[in-house]
């Protein structure tokens, strides 16, 4: 049974059409992500759902007496208002043993928000929105909408996010960019692509399969139309009399398929890289060290950059990241040490929050001021061509900034960054309010980009894409280097201890404040495991059989993914070999984890002999 309806539902911002009668079922447990093109009309649907916003035309009808927690891009807060205050107003629960402010607290620790009795109104951008969103989780309603629930989250944050909503039991609506989130959340997707929807029943990888296949098919009628339209001409060129029923009905039809427009394709953001020359030197970080009062940030770093390098800065929020930034551009002064800019260098810098735009500028003349005219691999291209390239349309470049969506004023800053023709590009948080289509963009200028990059983020998936070094901030200073993309990093540095598990950390602090002491599963698993020296009966069995039984699973992932190439263009074929494909990855998970467990085990008891 449904517990939200979208009926016929129709939207219109502007002289711009956002949802034309659309409809959708929503049915409990279900997991969405949410996913378009920035000014698609994303947050204006999650709007709608929560009633903050009414439809045009159409309904949207709940089911009775089902709640709605719901956390928006921007969140407004009342002057007086501290942090535990704001996040337990208006919570309650039917569990009389649930402890309302213990639960606030362990929320408010895992997001790093420390000073609970604060002021919220002072607080950073970063803050407030993880207040709000502390705020949102404690004790969730049965439909749960999150608008740009990664923003401002560092990676431990993610991880443990993640975690939380794959347990949630309600519906969950999302809009994110974090492509390594949606894979790992949701079970539907549903896209917002001109005015239209299309629901794709798997996570963001399925999605990536299903929605080619839609295409293809999409495509493929269209040539078959295309076939008869052929033969129907040659048959009306033939003199065919239109007397008979049956002529006037295939003339009909023929003027029916001269109508019918071919399927549209998403358009694609393109930019080609517009470095000016990189001379030998490039920027020289000596011994720096930097600090505010007793917290120090950077100590005694040094680093010389090379050219065409990819950098990935990563670590927890207020570790220094953003600072190493401000100091390479001279924005900051170092305690000690020095950093050289050479001669040629040109930064091209990318902030976290879009600088200030006037409402009233065209987004035409707002490019300009940059550039009229700038040269390109393809020759001498004009701000008005670029804006297209960048998907601002004739229509939307003379229209006033103010008319555009928070995604696209960020859209229009980017590419106003690389119109400056950098040689070094520099990027605080660039996921951020992005959308996929143009991320995915940002990701192939920077693969032909002639030039150094220096990228601040907590998106994992565009740090394993882009990047070939992780400085990764450890805490007292300490930045070490790390080759290769996030995930190297992370396994890397799990193995090695330097890792630290901030969820783990915040929940333990939370247990010895209420004084509960409780131990956490995996740890009561790990001392199990120390204990216990010799395998069961049935662990010996399994011990014996898991390679053969990893490897039938392997096997049957490889047939499943054959079949899939093969079903391209059977839709409904695609979507159960997807769910089927993911069940056998689930498994294959599950068997993993306990091979560990088992070859653990095993080293323990040949060493103990």
């Amino acid at each position: 049974m449904n517990i939200l309806n979208i009926e016929n539902v129709s939207k219109i911002y502007g002289d711009k059409i956002l949802l034309d009668e659309v409809s959708l079922g929503i049915g409990e447990g279900e997991k969405i992500g949410v996913i378009g093109v920035n000014g698609c009309g994303k947050s204006t649907f999650l709007k709608m759902i929560t009633g903050i916003s009414m439809p045009d035309k159409g309904n949207i009808i709940k089911k009775n007496n089902s709640s709605i927690a719901y956390l928006a891009q921007n969140t407004e807060f009342e002057p007086e208002d501290t942090v535990l205050s704001y996040v337990m107003r208006g919570k309650v629960s039917s569990d009389p043993n649930w402890n309302l402010e213990a639960e606030a607290k362990t929320i408010l620790n895992r997001l790093h928000i420390e000073k609970m009795d604060a002021v919220i109104a002072p607080l950073s951008g970063g803050e407030k929105k993880r207040v709000a969103l502390a705020k949102t989780l404690l004790a969730p309603a049965d439909i749960l909408i999150l608008d740009e629930p990664t923003n401002h989250l560092d990676s431990g944050m993610v991880r443990w996010l993640e975690e939380y909503l794959a347990k949630y039991k309600g519906v969950l609506i999302m809009v994110t960019h974090d492509r390594y989130f949606l894979d790992r959340v949701t079970n539907k997707i549903v896209e917002i692509d001109r005015g239209k929807l299309y629901t794709y029943e798997a996570n963001y990888s399925g999605f990536l399969e299903l929605k080619q296949a839609r295409l293809n098919q999409e495509t493929a009628s269209y040539r078959k139309v295309q076939s008869i339209l052929r033969t129907e001409i040659e048959w009306v060129k033939r003199g065919a009399k239109a007397r008979s029923t049956k002529q006037k009905a295939r003339l009909e039809r023929f003027e029916q398929m001269q109508g019918m427009k071919a399927p549209e394709r998403d358009k694609q953001v393109e930019m080609d890289s517009l470095a000016s020359r990189l001379g030998k030197k490039t920027i020289e970080i000596d011994h720096l060290s930097k600090g505010y009062g007793d917290k120090k940030l950077i100590s005694d770093f040094t680093y010389y950059t090379i050219r065409n390098e990819r950098i990935g800065i990563v670590g927890e929020n207020g570790c220094g990241k953003t600072t190493l930034l401000r100091l390479i551009l001279g924005l900051e002064e170092p305690d000690s040490g020095s950093i050289t800019i050479g001669d040629t260098i040109q930064i091209g810098y990318f902030s976290q929050t879009v600088e200030n735009m006037d409402p009233e500028e065209r987004v035409i003349d707002y490019v300009k001021n940059v550039a009229e005219y700038i040269k390109t691999s393809r020759g001498t291209t004009s701000a008005s061509q670029m804006c297209e390239r960048f998907l601002f349309g004739p229509e939307t470049q003379y229209n006033p900034i103010g008319k555009l969506s928070g995604g696209e004023k960020r859209r229009l800053y980017l590419l106003k960054v690389l119109m400056s023709a950098p040689n070094v590009l520099i990027l605080d948080e660039p996921t951020n309010d992005l959308d996929i289509t143009t991320l995915a963009v940002l990701e192939e200028y920077i693969d032909c980009f002639d030039g150094i990059v220096i990228a601040v983020s907590h998106d994992r998936y565009f740090l394993d894409r882009v990047v070939n070094r992780i400085f990764a901030f450890e805490g007292n200073g300490v930045i070490s280097q790390y080759e290769g993309g996030y995930t190297d990093y992370y396994e890397k540095a799990l193995a090695n201890g330097k890792l630290v598990d901030s969820m783990k950390v915040a929940k333990q602090k939370i247990e010895k404040e209420s004084g509960e002491q409780k131990t956490d599963s995996r740890d009561t698993w790990k001392n199990h495991r120390e204990k216990k020296l010799k395998f069961s009966y049935k662990e010996q069995r399994e011990y014996e059989t898991i390679d053969a039984e990893i490897a039938a699973i392997e096997e049957q992932i490889e047939k499943t993914d054959a079949s899939i190439m093969e079903a391209a263009s059977d839709y409904t074929r695609l979507s159960e070999l997807t769910k089927e494909k993911e069940i056998l990855e689930k498994q294959l998970e599950e068997k993993m984890d306990r091979w560990v467990y088992l070859n653990d085990l095993a080293e323990q008891i040949e060493k103990a002999k």
